[in-house]
């Protein structure tokens, strides 16, 4: 009696493996998710407002204070990774990107960069 394997093909395995990897990278490579939030809003429930991006700086938070030429209605307004959105507000979330790139998915080695 012929004995029959079945086997995979070459591309089935090559296109999984690839999905394998592009998920671990997407994973660590890439920033974590951020909002920018005004940090004077926050309510027990709802979590902090978003604002607009312009009224958060592109760096990170240097002395505490919105820096000159900044218009902002958002007094205090600062970004905040990996946070749960909901109906204009964001919580469950942190202002340390480092911890944030800590948190990562599958693949990640925890030390975060930055």
């Amino acid at each position: 009696m012929a004995r029959t394997r079945r086997r995979l093909r070459s591309s089935t395995v090559v296109l999984g493996g690839m999905g394998v990897l592009a998920a671990a990278l997407s994973a660590c490579g890439s920033d974590p998710d951020r909002r920018c939030v005004d940090r004077d809003s926050y309510t027990l429930g709802d979590g902090y407002k978003v604002v607009s991006d312009k009224n958060c700086s592109s760096g990170s938070r240097s002395s505490g204070s919105v820096g000159k030429g900044r218009s902002s209605r958002a007094a205090d307004a600062e970004w905040y990774y990996d946070s749960d959105v909901r109906s204009g507000y964001a919580r469950n979330g942190t202002f340390s990107r480092s911890e944030a790139v800590d948190r990562g998915g599958f693949g990640c080695s925890g030390s975060g960069g930055g």
